[in-house]
């Protein structure tokens, strides 16, 4: 049989001709080209390219770039920054009306902020029936992960029978010099978990705890990481942390474990549209990819815990963590409890 000769248009496009023989490939042997809830269509693939801002890790999202890529041929520019910078840009974006963005990734009170802005749009992926009820927010969406925070601390130099067993044994004699936080002045993230405690402790408990917190005077850094680190260390061997900083750092050899708190507090992370989106499409395609097992999976493997049902880190009793959100506070609300905090620990 004569071999078909296609269209030269089709013949000067590489990931077309790709697209085709994957999908042949795929229909030959019997297997799907695409999980079922992933069917990037025709737009989309012309689109070309998809841009997207988040908070989210490189090492993280260069291999979910890379999948995407190969099973699509549409491209991803990325550009990672902190939360605030993300905001930041966003809102400057949109203001200008010179939306760059068709995706952002970032976690709850930006996106908040962004929505209440008209930056977002709602989006409800074919993928979001793998995610529990509780990780869907009506207008934002899929909460694809959770960043929890919690107790960590150095194995070696605290046993696992004398660590603290709860957030109110941090305050007890024998841990006075041993525990360092980010600074709830500076560090947003902490603000916020310190406001939010009532969540988990209920109102006069969760007061009382701060005041002790601050009167226990911890050492104070400008983030979790350097918190982290100071633990893996010795020099401050219990800190208050991302609880995936146990597995993270654990997996390259430190002492580090968490305490188990049961439930805990944390900040939810979301992918959205951007309403202005120049390429909707691939911007679609590429929320369907991201909030699929595949790249779930990749994320959880390297620590995160993803809201997609079955999916958990590495982590030992990982499973048993109920994660509990944290407030959305607003700027006024962390401008005051930025000062607040600064009356308790730092005078």
């Amino acid at each position: 049989m004569p071999i078909k000769e296609y269209p030269l248009e089709a013949r000067r496009t590489p990931n077309v001709r790709r697209l085709f023989l994957f999908a042949a490939l795929s229909l030959f042997l019997g297997i799907p080209a695409w999980p079922q809830e992933y069917k990037p269509s025709e737009a989309a693939r012309k689109d070309g390219k998809v841009v997207v801002y988040g908070s989210l890790e490189d090492e993280q999202l260069t291999r979910i770039k890379n999948n995407f890529e190969k099973k699509t041929g549409i491209t991803i520019d990325y550009w990672r920054a902190s939360n605030a910078k993300i905001l930041d840009r966003a809102i400057t974006e949109h203001r200008a009306r010179k939306p760059l963005f068709d995706v952002i990734l970032n976690n709850e009170d930006p996106m908040q902020i962004m929505l209440q802005e008209g930056i977002l749009a709602k989006y409800d992926s074919p993928a979001i029936k793998n995610f529990s009820k509780d990780a869907i927010h009506p207008e934002l969406g899929v909460r694809y992960r959770n960043v929890i925070i919690g107790i960590v601390y150095n194995s070696v130099i605290v046993k696992p029978a004398e660590a603290p067993r709860s957030l109110d044994d941090l305050v007890k004699p024998q841990y006075r010099g041993k525990l360092v936080m980010p600074d709830p002045t500076q560090h947003s993230l902490t603000t916020q978990w310190l406001a939010s405690l009532h969540r988990i402790m209920g109102k006069d408990k969760a007061d009382k705890f701060i005041r002790d917190l601050a009167a226990a005077r911890p050492a104070l850094v400008e983030s979790v990481s350097p918190a982290a680190d100071r633990v893996v260390s010795g020099e401050t061997p219990i800190a208050i942390a991302f609880v995936k900083f146990a597995f993270e750092y654990g997996k390259k050899g430190a002492p580090i474990d968490y305490v188990r708190l049961g439930r805990m507090l944390g900040d939810g992370h979301y992918v959205a549209l951007s309403a202005k989106a120049a390429r909707p499409d691939a911007a679609k395609a590429f929320v369907d990819f991201f909030l699929g097992e595949e790249s779930m999976k990749i994320m959880a493997e390297m620590g995160e815990f993803v809201n997609r049902k079955g999916i958990y880190p590495p982590l030992k009793d990982a499973d048993k963590i109920e994660f509990v959100p944290m407030d959305h506070l607003g700027t006024k609300g962390f401008a005051e409890k930025k000062e607040e905090y600064k009356k308790l620990f730092l005078q």
